[in-house]
C-alpha cells in the first residue's frame, strides 16, 4: 500500500466540487488541495506568465508531496499548461478538466448547447478544437463571465449574490433559433456548480447544466494503480493556499470538506 496523495490543484476552491466526487469514488485515499489564491482570478493573467507560474509551483508541490496522481480542476489551468507539466513531469500522470462539449454535443436534442466558462478558457484554441472535432452539427455559444468565479467563491463562503447580476452572466447561455433553445449548459469552470442551483432559479427556461466533476474523478481514479486504492489509515487531508493564508470563513469551509488548512 501507498500514503501518496491525490494532489487536486485550482485557482481557488472551485476545485471542492472535484475533491467531493472523488472523495465518494476513493474514501481511503489521502488529498492534498492546493488553492493557488495569491494568483485567483487565472484569467486576469497574461498566458505566458500563468505558464511559468504554474509550471514553477509543481516543481515544488511535486518534490514536497510526492502525489501518486495530480488532478487539475481548473479549466483555465489546463486548457493552458496541461502539455507543459505532462512534458516537465513525466514521472508524474496528470488529469486536466476541459470543457464538457463532447458529452453535451451527444446530449443535446435542440442542437442548442452553450460553454459557459471564463474569457481565458473562451478564448483558448483548444476550446474551439473541441467544438470542431466533437460539436460540429451542433450551434455552440461560448460565454465567458468576468466575475462569476469571483461570485461563487463569495457565495460558498456565505456571502449574499444579487440575482440581477448573475442573470446579466447568465443570460447570453440562452438561445432561441429556428424553433429551438438551448438545452445544455456546460459549467466549463469549476466553481460555477456551487451556484448550480441559483443558475436554474434565475434561468429564463430549464436546461441541463452539465458538471464535469464526477468524470474528472473517475478518470483519476482509473489511473490510481489497483493495488494501491485502498489505505485504511493515512494523515489528514490537507489544503495549501498559495497566499499562505486563509481567513475564518475559508478555515471553516476547509473543515466542512473535511480538510485541515496547512
Amino acid at each position: 500500500m501507498t500514503d501518496r496523495p491525490v494532489l487536486m490543484f485550482d485557482s481557488g476552491i472551485g476545485g471542492l466540487t472535484v475533491l467531493r466526487e472523488a472523495r465518494v469514488l476513493m474514501p481511503d485515499r489521502r488529498f492534498v488541495y492546493v488553492a493557488d489564491d495569491a494568483a485567483f482570478p487565472y484569467g486576469d493573467w497574461e498566458e505566458d506568465a500563468l505558464r511559468v507560474r504554474i509550471v514553477d509551483l509543481f516543481g515544488e508541490l511535486l518534490e514536497k508531496h510526492r502525489p501518486e496522481i495530480a488532478v487539475i480542476p481548473c479549466n483555465t489551468a489546463s486548457t493552458l499548461v496541461l502539455s507543459d507539466l505532462r512534458a516537465a513531469f513525466p514521472g508524474t500522470p496528470f488529469v486536466g478538466t476541459v470543457p464538457a462539449i463532447k458529452p453535451a454535443a451527444e446530449r443535446t436534442r435542440s442542437g442548442l448547447v452553450s460553454v459557459l466558462a471564463t474569457p481565458g478558457t473562451v478564448k483558448r484554441a483548444y476550446t474551439r478544437d473541441l467544438i470542431q472535432s466533437f460539436a460540429n452539427a451542433c450551434h455552440v455559444r461560448l460565454v465567458g463571465s468576468q466575475s462569476l468565479a469571483r461570485m461563487a467563491e463569495a457565495y460558498i463562503r456565505g456571502a449574499l449574490l444579487d440575482d440581477a447580476a448573475i442573470r446579466a452572466e447568465i443570460e447570453p447561455c440562452f438561445v432561441e433559433q429556428d424553433g429551438q433553445r438551448t438545452d445544455i449548459v456546460v459549467l466549463a469552470c469549476t466553481h460555477y456548480p456551487f451556484l448550480a442551483n441559483v443558475f436554474r432559479r434565475l434561468a429564463p427556461w430549464p436546461v441541463d447544466w452539465l458538471d464535469p466533476a464526477e468524470a474528472i474523478a473517475r478518470r483519476a481514479l482509473s489511473l490510481i494503480p489497483a493495488a494501491s486504492k485502498a489505505e485504511p489509515e493515512h494523515d489528514p487531508d490537507v489544503a495549501i493556499f498559495t497566499s499562505g493564508g486563509a481567513d475564518f470563513l475559508t478555515r471553516r469551509l476547509m473543515q466542512g470538506f473535511g480538510l485541515s488548512v496547512a
